[in-house]
């Protein structure tokens, strides 16, 4: 991390840099961070036609909006610039019934990373043939799973999950079905330009099998020879939030050439070539992410290239575009609940430095990602626009922990106080799918909007949820949901 999680004046820590000049406008909505529907009207935030208040209201707080028609419309996005190629949305980074019903409306595939992942997703009707499943320690229930639903492809990791697999697939076979479709994982040793946790392709990590070493051949080899098994093609996945294509065009030609050795090896043309995902979004202003149309014309001209050197026909190509669909199109709406001033030092002139810390009804349970990553994040207030001037703000929640930080460093209006709401932007992605019940903390619910109607498509977790999972609890009334919700003598959104 780039400072100690209690602050700058911990741990021998020097103060951080600064922030930078406040913004003109405070409560500005970048378009490249905020949900495509995001508008100030009146000064309030209104998402998809709805005031963020009046979803507050109706829905409490934390709550994670999410515009259908950004998620929808980035999804196209994908879909018209690889037109030729497979979008398999990566379910990891928010996955509910609803949202697997719009992608498989929507002609995407899916990937699952565990067996209750591909649950949920066949549960919603998605089409079987349409899902991948990965995972580097794989279930024998969780492989028999996929068998017996019949999904498009298994991603193998390693060799102790071909041993697993093949009796399935025999047993399948023997039944009259086809041999199971697989992938083989790769690891190229590309190193993401990216967060060290969410660098996947670097050599020294649990992910699939090594270019380097020659076990990805071994493994491509081995599965060939398997009559039950049927190698469809080979998979890479290099990291996650990357802005730089070069990355993907270094494991593209690696990858292809791995496609060449398994030709000169065994005779097989493999037809296709999933390159993974980790395309980058903006979470602030500054961020510069490529677009699908950009990725997809350098990944076409770099394969086929290097088939073309290795005389090979150019395989059918698939990305995995979770975050990057996911996670512009929803915010969290907070109500803030405490302010504290916290004196850092002395400024220029001798003028005291000051931290606001902004507490919130949330925190690390509902969006783990700053605490794990370092991740950055901006927000604004939302339920008004303010003239105040600005005051250097910490957002954090209210968890019993010095590192529960949603947004480090940022300029809020110095009027602020209880009752106002900020909302966060860009939270789609990996945020209620981290979700944790961490001091009992509840998981917000989830509501999609669009053209001003919203619908819960994920409920709010209540305490009765939490108290039948406990052997003591289970039957002992849980105390009612209007606990979760606003104090009726204290709106959402009121300024006392």
């Amino acid at each position: 991390m780039r400072a100690h999680p209690a602050g700058p004046l911990h741990g021998g820590m020097t103060p951080p840099p600064s922030v930078g000049l406040p913004p003109a406008d405070l409560g500005a909505l970048d378009p490249q961070v905020w949900p495509r529907s995001a508008r100030r009207v009146d000064g309030e935030l209104h998402l998809a036609g709805r005031p963020v208040t009046e979803l507050a209201r109706a829905h409490g707080t934390p709550l994670f909006v999410l515009d259908e028609a950004d998620f929808r419309g980035r999804a196209a996005d994908f879909a018209t610039a690889f037109t030729d190629a497979d979008v398999h949305y990566a379910s990891k980074a928010f996955l509910c019934g609803q949202v697997a019903r719009w992608l498989a409306d929507d002609g995407l595939h899916l990937d699952a990373c565990s067996g209750n992942e591909l649950a949920v997703a066949l549960a919603a009707g998605f089409p079987a043939e349409r899902i991948a499943l990965h995972g580097n320690n794989k279930s024998l229930v969780e492989l028999q799973l996929a068998v017996d639903a019949g999904i498009g492809h298994v991603v193998l990791d390693s060799f102790d999950e071909i041993d697993r697999l093949v009796p399935m697939a025999e047993a399948r076979v023997a039944a009259g079905g086809s041999p199971v479709p697989v992938l083989i994982r790769t690891t190229v040793g590309i190193e993401a330009h990216t967060h060290e946790f969410i660098a996947t392709a670097h050599e020294d990590q649990k992910f699939g099998f090594s270019l380097a070493t020659g076990d990805a051949l071994t493994a491509a080899v081995r599965v060939i020879r398997e009559p039950a098994l049927h190698l469809s093609g080979l998979h890479s996945h290099i990291g996650s939030q990357i802005f730089d294509t070069a990355g993907f065009e270094a494991a593209a030609h690696r990858v292809v050439g791995l496609m060449g050795q398994v030709h000169q090896a065994t005779g097989e043309v493999l037809g296709e070539l999933n390159l993974g995902g980790g395309f980058g979004i903006a979470y602030l202003p500054d961020d510069d992410p490529v677009t699908p149309g950009d990725v997809a014309r350098r990944l076409r001209t770099v394969v086929a290239a290097e088939c073309a050197a290795l005389d090979l026909p150019v395989p059918r190509l698939a990305v995995e575009p979770g975050r990057a669909i996911a996670g512009p199109g929803t915010v969290t709406l907070y109500e803030i609940g405490t302010i504290k001033p916290v004196r850092l030092g002395s400024g220029g002139q001798g003028a005291p430095q000051v931290r606001n810390y902004v507490s919130v009804d949330g925190g690390m349970s509902d969006n783990i990602r700053t605490a794990l990553y370092d991740a950055s994040y901006t927000c604004v207030l939302a339920n008004r626009t303010s003239e105040a001037p600005p005051a250097l703000c910490r957002v954090v929640g209210k968890h019993c922990e010095s590192g529960d930080v949603l947004v480090r460093d940022l300029w809020l209006p110095s009027d602020v106080q209880p009752g106002d709401l900020l909302a966060v932007a860009a939270t789609g992605a990996y945020c209620w799918s981290m979700a944790s019940n961490y001091n009992y903390l509840l998981k917000p619910p989830v509501v999609a909007v669009r053209d001003g109607a919203a619908t819960e498509v994920v409920r709010r977790q209540t305490l009765a949820d939490v108290f039948a999972l406990d052997a003591v609890l289970a039957d002992v009334p849980a105390p009612s949901p209007a606990i979760d919700q606003p104090a009726p003598e204290h709106p959402v959104g009121a300024r006392s």
